[in-house]
């Protein structure tokens, strides 16, 4: 079902502008962006934004780029950044597969995956942010050596994950399928969908994938 258009979107958009980025289909000069050259993290999916919001107050001296393709949800992190005064952090309303039109090559410096939609269902696999075709995507944009972390609470997803890194060649290593329980448990910061899934006591699955290219 689509989700409905929340009442005053266009408004609060406008008042996000400092940190929307309009995507006008080539790519982005995001050293011009954010009037530096700082390390460029991605967020892909960001949601509401509570992981975007942290992981950017902890971090002034990274820049932090997140993508959300439903514009309903990421005005709500765009406000969260607006509050917060946080100059580090900028947004795009698009979709991941235009990855390659948006960054330039070797560009980013890390790249989330927090709690990405898993498709269950088999015949949309492709559409999986961990599948081989957005991987190739990633080793493009992502500089060498440089990782990608995902978090989910669906194990199938997760198991699938970890075929995809390992059959398109990436190194694999901090490997947990217990996050809250792990020696990554005190530097990790939560997203909201994380916050309420742990408090039922669902185990938060957890990998770093190197892009040794």
């Amino acid at each position: 079902m689509r989700m409905r258009k929340k009442k005053n979107l266009e408004p609060r958009l406008a008042a996000c502008a400092r940190v929307n980025v309009p995507w006008e289909g080539a790519p982005i000069d995001w050293k011009a962006v954010f009037g530096n050259d700082h390390p460029l993290h991605l967020e892909i999916g960001c949601g509401k934004g509570a992981f975007t919001a942290a992981i950017a107050a902890r971090h002034p001296e990274t820049n932090f780029v997140a993508i959300e393709m439903v514009a309903n949800v990421a005005v709500s992190a765009m406000e969260k950044i607006m509050e917060a005064e946080l100059n580090n952090v900028r947004f795009l309303v698009v979709n991941a597969e235009n990855l390659l039109d948006i960054f330039h090559e070797n560009e980013v410096d890390r790249i989330y995956l927090n709690f990405s939609c898993p498709f269950p269902k088999r015949r949309y696999t492709k559409h999986r942010l961990t599948h081989e075709n957005f991987l190739k995507r990633y080793r493009v944009i992502l500089a060498g050596d440089k990782e990608i972390h995902q978090k989910t609470d669906n194990e199938d997803f997760f198991d699938f994950s970890l075929a995809q890194f390992q059959q398109c060649g990436w190194e694999l290593k901090n490997i947990t399928r217990d996050l809250h329980h792990s020696a990554w448990a005190e530097e990790n910061i939560m997203t909201e969908y994380e916050s309420r899934f742990t408090a039922l006591g669902q185990p938060i699955y957890r990998l770093e994938a190197v892009n040794n290219k």
